[in-house]
């Protein structure tokens, strides 16, 4: 009788046929590279929290860019760690500022690789908060917004392929927009970091950028956790504002949610895979308890099997070196 009927592991007996019938497929060209530019020179400073990943001054980071260039990385984002701090992010509103700086340098030595631009203010303000704090110790939204804005332009004078604005406050996307538009940047990208979740996993991002508060938390502005219906609110928000790409950060925690904004807009959605989420693996890996490059593929994988279409993770040069072999 041929019994059972129905055999699914007729399409799973050789790596050929697995090949051949798999449904999501991971590449390098869906790849962001995160990089963390401090002052100085000759500056490859390790992130003790986040194993294989430094600090570095504009001159290391044109060498980590040739680095992942050459595995195949097609986009970085930029983060800065700037020393002088002060309550109005002066540091990110300098023109001559390291992330001008790096995205110039960087895109010089190689101009087809996308340079982002992270836009907050949490890195270049002395509290450590993504906006302007109020004397009540509020985070005064419309004000941080311009601000905001202004970093954006900032970034794109510099040369910026997108800019990506992460610091949750309403209306900040439209006010990119607008600014942008004003200035002559019309097809300079916005990447927003639409349901950024008050998360856990941040913690050894918050070292390699030197942006923890200094007082109090982000959960007044960053997502509730519990919440996966108010993703999609500030998702079409941002669409509705002028976003080009959505993202959703975390990634492997929120996949659910990942899979509700793929099946609520038609632009790109990128998804964070935290530094919390590298650590993991690495200290696993480290002890011998998984198998670190079967957990990455994994890993990314599932957020891309969610859908997202883009991922910017720690491992982006190492997926594409071990994805090569």
């Amino acid at each position: 009788m041929g019994y059972p009927l129905h055999r699914p592991r007729r399409l799973r007996q050789s790596e050929i046929w697995r090949r051949m019938v798999r449904e999501t497929r991971l590449t390098g060209d869906a790849l962001i590279y995160p990089l963390f530019i401090v002052p100085g020179r000759g500056v490859r400073r390790a992130v003790v929290s986040m194993p294989g990943i430094c600090q570095l001054s504009v001159d290391e980071a044109v060498k980590e860019a040739k680095m992942a260039v050459e595995a195949g990385v097609l986009a970085l984002i930029l983060f800065a760690a700037p020393t002088e701090k002060d309550a109005q992010a002066s540091a990110a509103l300098d023109p001559k500022g390291l992330v001008p700086e790096a995205i110039a340098a960087i895109k010089h030595a190689y101009p087809k690789l996308l340079v982002w631009a992270d836009v907050c203010l949490c890195g270049a303000t002395d509290h450590g908060h993504c906006g302007h704090v109020l004397p009540t110790g509020e985070i005064d939204n419309d004000s941080s917004v311009e601000t905001l804005a202004k970093v954006a332009l900032n970034y794109a004078r510099a040369g910026a392929d997108a800019v990506a604005p992460s610091d949750m406050m309403d209306g900040r996307v439209l006010a990119i927009r607008k600014l942008l538009d004003g200035a002559g940047y019309l097809n300079t990208p916005i990447v927003s970091y639409a349901a950024k979740y008050a998360s856990a996993y941040y913690g050894p991002f918050r070292e390699a950028a030197q942006s923890a508060p200094a007082f109090g938390d982000r959960r007044a502005y960053q997502m509730d956790p519990a919440n996966g219906r108010e993703a999609l609110r500030e998702v079409l928000l941002d669409i509705e504002e002028g976003a080009d790409l959505v993202m959703v950060k975390p990634a492997g925690p929120y996949l659910d949610v990942i899979a509700r904004v793929r099946a609520a807009v038609t632009v790109p959605v990128v998804a964070y895979h935290v530094s919390g989420e590298y650590s993991l693996i690495k200290a696993a890996a480290e002890r011998g308890w998984i198998d670190e490059r079967a957990a990455v593929f994994e890993s990314l994988t599932g957020i891309l099997r969610a859908g997202a279409d883009l991922i910017m993770t720690y491992y982006a040069p190492d997926v594409c070196r071990w994805l090569a072999e």
